[in-house]
């Protein structure tokens, strides 16, 4: 080669060059709007990469459950072309040392908020009585509805927040509050309604809506064919802290501890076990940041889902009557006659029953499906409130309590499972859950007073209440038997 022709040489190889390098970002470009559109199988390619998916022979059909198929896309070409990369398949290891280990730190993080919370009956008769007697039934209400109200209505932040990665900050924030105010209400002073009020409805109610979204919803990381099953279990813990508190408080609060440190004492093996809870629970499934921007648009999907909506004014109804005797049946005991240390345990043995209502139609909607579970067990519910007019006696009112804890302890742990149920991918549940429990809030929130003004006292005409809480539930029945045929036309499945 003469030295005149080097230049000349040197300009050819790295024209080549360019051009392979041209060529190689045209390629990759054309894969990455091939792979971007076989995300949307309702748009059509553009005419510039038409020619490239041609050939292309996948469809991607509607599954009747989304998430099985949830984060995988295939495609293929008999042509030879480069296929699109697949995303891995979301899976759920159905347990595990850290499945079994999250469900029991979740079950300890119930026991000791929604555990606590299902007590208040204890906490109505003795303020009714005692630490604020000047104040009525219904007044007195309030505050546990405002804390049950915050309770579930703290869910729709907590909710998103949950789906969005913020896990230990929900758990961290939320059990600090808790604890604050529960220590708070044991200074509080007789007859100082307003004290009572921020201590026990608004700080422990926040608290609890911080923690117990994210404690309901976790197990869905972990499993998928036994969720019902294991939120079951989570809520079991609960039903077990509903049996043990009112024992405690009615022993401490009414014995030679009196109300501050029997209050106190409660606190402090609450603060144990939300630690310990908070040890056992790992969230294992990708976060925002870490997921694809298509899987974070959830929002839409909820918004336009009128299964849901229904099934959320369905809930919204059962629950506008479905504690009425969680927090009045003790009460009702007493001033029918029963010898009061009796009455202490028409509570306990109402939460006890709650523990196989829990569990036993848990398992059974993961065979047979929740709502299709729900709604005979919640029918029962709704009659059963109609057989406390018989809970005069002391058969009557254990008869009652047994009964009415293990049926309506079945719609309060299924409704999770419910509302999971729905969502079209796991990245949804906690928002459905925590959307739900923000509109169901606002039935607990008026439940209880509503009924506590019936009454009327001092004639208390039982009556009313009973009546009000019966009708309420079982029109919700109603819209949750609306709901379910729906859901089998979605999914062309009886088993919902």
């Amino acid at each position: 080669m003469m030295p005149q022709d080097e230049p000349r040489t040197c300009q050819m190889w790295l024209s080549q060059v360019n051009a392979f390098h041209a060529q190689l970002r045209s390629t990759e470009t054309a894969r990455l709007r091939q792979w971007e559109y076989s995300l949307r199988p309702s748009a059509s390619l553009p005419p510039t990469i038409m020619s490239s998916t041609s050939q292309t022979s996948s469809t991607t059909a509607p599954s009747p459950d989304p998430e099985k198929q949830a984060g995988s896309v295939a495609t293929s070409n008999e042509g030879g072309a480069a296929s699109a990369p697949a995303k891995p398949a979301l899976t759920f290891p159905e347990g595990g040392t850290a499945g079994w280990l999250t469900v029991l730190g979740a079950a300890l993080i119930l026991f000791s908020t929604f555990g606590a919370a299902l007590s208040f009956g204890v906490f109505q008769d003795y303020y009714t009585r005692e630490f604020l007697s000047e104040h009525t039934p219904s007044e007195i209400s309030w505050i546990g509805s405002a804390q049950l109200f915050l309770d579930f209505s703290v869910g729709l932040p907590a909710g998103k927040l949950f789906d969005d990665g913020h896990f230990r900050l929900l758990m961290i924030g939320g059990t600090l509050i808790y604890l604050f105010s529960f220590f708070m209400l044991s200074i509080t002073q007789p007859h100082h309604y307003y004290q009572v009020f921020l201590s026990q409805g608004i700080g422990m109610g926040i608290g609890m809506g911080l923690v117990i979204v994210p404690a309901v919803s976790i197990p869905a990381h972990y499993f998928r064919q036994k969720r019902s099953l294991a939120m079951g279990f989570v809520f079991a813990g609960s039903s077990l802290g509903g049996v043990l508190f009112p024992i405690i408080l009615n022993r401490l609060i009414n014995g030679r501890a009196g109300f501050a440190w029997g209050v106190r004492a409660a606190a402090f093996l609450t603060l144990g076990l939300l630690v310990i809870g908070n040890i056992l629970m790992r969230p294992r499934l990708p976060t925002k940041k870490q997921r694809d921007p298509s899987e974070n648009a959830v929002l839409m999907n909820i918004m336009k889902d009128k299964v849901y909506w229904i099934s959320v004014a369905g809930a919204w109804l059962v629950f506008w009557g479905l504690f009425f005797p969680y927090f009045y049946l003790q009460l009702f005991a007493v001033l029918h006659g029963i010898d009061p240390q009796l009455a202490f345990y028409s509570i306990t043995v109402l939460n006890a029953a709650t523990i196989f209502g829990r569990t036993l139609p848990n398992f059974a909607a993961d065979k047979l499906g929740p709502i299709n579970v729900a709604i005979p067990m919640t029918t029962i519910s709704g009659a059963l409130i109609f057989a406390m007019f018989g809970a005069t006696s002391v058969a009557g009112m254990f008869c009652f309590a047994i009964f009415y804890g293990f049926f309506s302890g079945a719609f309060i742990s299924l409704l999770s499972a419910i509302m999971a149920s729905l969502a079209f991918s796991v990245n949804e549940i906690g928002s459905r859950i925590g959307i739900a429990m923000f509109a169901i809030g606002f039935a607990l929130l008026t439940g209880t007073p509503i009924t506590g003004a019936l009454l009327r006292p001092p004639e208390y005409a039982w009556w009313r209440a009973i009546l009000f809480s019966g009708i309420v539930i079982l029109a919700g029945v109603g819209l949750l038997v609306v709901a379910r045929s729906m859901v089998i036309k979605r999914k062309k499945s009886s088993r919902v």
